[in-house]
């Protein structure tokens, strides 16, 4: 496994793991963060807003890593299912995202998933 691969694992090894200081330690003030199909943000102090919001709705979180690979320039792309259990009931949605990596840091993460999976999920388990 690379370098830049083993990264992104342990990255998601902190969300499994519910450490949100170790996540923010993945990014600094040059990260970059889009979740698609939101608007973009840069810099720890956004991206923690952003994440904090995922992070905290949850009581438990598993995301699954169904396949994962690196570009000859690097970036690590994964096929994964983030699940969140939010009020007793798993939410799953569906995502594709791609690492740009700068040693241990993300300097850019891009999630693509579909909005209207994530709404009717999130009605689901807010219900």
């Amino acid at each position: 496994m690379s370098a830049n691969t083993q990264v992104v694992m342990d990255f998601v090894d902190a969300w499994n793991a519910r450490d949100f200081d170790r996540i923010m330690s993945f990014f600094d003030e040059d990260s970059f963060y889009h979740n698609l199909p939101m608007d973009p943000v840069t810099g720890t102090a956004a991206i923690r807003g952003v994440l904090e919001a995922f992070f905290n709705s949850a009581s438990d979180i598993d995301w699954v890593v169904h396949a994962i690979s690196e570009t000859a320039d690097g970036t690590v792309l994964t096929e994964r299912s983030d699940k969140f259990l939010i009020n007793r009931q798993w939410m799953t949605l569906p995502v594709m995202g791609a690492f740009e990596m700068d040693g241990n840091i993300i300097r850019k993460w891009r999630d693509y998933f579909d909005l209207k999976t994530f709404e009717s999920e999130m009605a689901r388990v807010s219900a």
